[in-house]
């Protein structure tokens, strides 16, 4: 017998899916790969990585370190994973994404209380259901939700960075090292391509010049609409950024602060910082540096990186139109539909961003439709804790300017009596955070 249905083997489908069985529920958990191709996905194991490898900062005076510390102490499935596949990289959480995607399907799939079915889901199920279907819905199953919602879907456009083979790295024209040294293993978690004046100027032309994917005319529509789908902010593909302004990139992705050429004992104008994207290191991405250019045309320009005048390239980078619906208008703060108590929405359909959000909305659905079936209040966090802000923004913005939001320290209430001194300040937060979220915890009836 099945108690709940979950739409969608991502990160967010995957934790929520976990979550319940965990709670003695019996859940049915449907995913489309590889039946029905994304696009942007390689493989058909869940909770595939499809962008970066890294989840963000460790560290717990920053907010992704936040947000991880609440999901540990929460048993999130995914972020135990992600501990046990992490790689070096500094103070963020990266792992290998091959090992950690078959970790998660091969902990979904020996569940007792989990069937995994291969299947589309072309319409809401009539039955307590977590709709976590991600950026990427199918356009069916994204027409039922805009009927139900009974709004226009809002669109944003995503991009992928590159990733290259190891061995067609030029090691002379590169060094090693994490920013400002502050490194927990030994301060060779990233590779720097470092540039010079005349190189990055040079870089930035080839750039503006390359010749990009055509969008078809469902995204060109979408672009040139009145209040219609946007690139988003926060995930920019380093072409629009250097539209921006010949500087942009040297105070964006390529910016060199923290770092040191050991060969010239100075700052480099400006770098490019790879990330290793497996364990055996045969693997790196180029950080930052989602892009929409034609394939050859990212080989030849991507290619003008010191280091990289032999890159292969294992995987290109490229755009693609991802979907969330009007959270401010549609969810509660407890990710259940306003007008229909057993639906629950989780991941980036929601209007969260990053791995971590996408985790963390999971979880709290999984929770929460458990609850429910068992006649228990349902859980709103703190908005002190990073969690329950999160929700909270994305339920209660203003629609007109509705973006996909990260975990951040602008979203969390003032502090009383703030330190003046910021990385004291976001120390604050973070025991605040724990505190509450403590505190919150110890209060459920048992």
């Amino acid at each position: 017998m099945t108690d709940i249905i979950v739409i969608g083997g991502g990160l967010a489908g995957c934790e929520a899916a976990w979550q319940a069985a965990q709670n003695g529920l019996n859940v049915r958990l449907y995913e489309m790969r590889p039946k029905v191709e994304t696009g942007a996905h390689k493989s058909a194991k869940l909770a595939e990585l499809v962008c970066s490898n890294s989840l963000g900062s460790k560290l717990s005076d920053r907010a992704s370190g936040i947000l991880k510390n609440e999901l540990s102490y929460l048993n999130s499935l995914l972020i135990n994973v992600a501990e046990e596949c992490s790689l070096p990289a500094g103070n963020a959480l990266a792992v290998d994404r091959e090992l950690f995607s078959k970790r998660i399907t091969e902990a979904i799939t020996d569940h007792p209380r989990i069937e995994l079915v291969r299947e589309e889901v072309t319409s809401i199920p009539d039955a307590p259901v977590i709709v976590a279907s991600g950026p990427l819905t199918s356009p069916v199953l994204s027409k039922a939700i805009q009927a139900f919602t009974g709004e226009d879907s809002l669109y944003f456009f995503d991009a992928i960075s590159p990733i290259i083979a190891a061995d067609g790295i030029e090691s002379d024209s590169v060094f090693t090292a994490s920013r400002y040294q502050f490194s927990e293993g030994n301060n060779t978690d990233y590779i720097n391509c470092p540039f010079d004046e005349q190189q990055y100027y040079q870089f930035v032309q080839a750039l503006l010049t390359a010749e990009r994917l055509p969008l078809n005319k469902l995204e060109t529509d979408i672009l040139s609409g009145v209040n219609a789908g946007h690139y988003f902010e926060g995930c920019l593909p380093v072409e629009v950024i250097a539209e921006r302004g010949p500087d942009t990139l040297a105070f964006g992705p390529m910016r060199p602060v923290g770092l040191k050429d050991p060969r010239t004992g100075k700052r480099p104008f400006a770098v490019v910082q790879l990330r290793r994207d497996n364990l055996i290191g045969s693997m790196y991405n180029l950080v930052g540096f989602q892009t929409n250019l034609k394939y050859l045309e990212q080989k030849r320009v991507f290619r003008m990186i010191p280091g990289l005048e032999r890159a292969e390239f294992m995987r290109y980078g490229q755009m693609h139109r991802n979907t969330f619906i009007a959270s401010p208008k549609v969810l509660k703060p407890t990710l259940q539909a306003v007008s229909r108590d057993d639906l629950f929405f989780a991941g980036q359909i929601t209007g969260v961003e990053g791995y971590l959000g996408n985790i963390a909305t999971g979880l709290l659905a999984g929770l929460n439709i458990e609850r429910l079936l068992n006649k228990k209040p349902l859980l709103t966090f703190p908005t002190e804790t990073m969690l329950g802000s999160l929700c909270h923004y994305i339920t209660h913005a203003d629609l007109k300017d509705f973006q996909p939001m990260k975990s951040n320290l602008g979203i969390l209430p003032a502090l009383p009596n703030p330190p003046r001194d910021k990385r004291e300040r976001a120390a604050a937060y973070s025991v605040r955070s724990s505190r509450s979220l403590e505190g919150f915890l110890s209060l459920l009836p048992a």
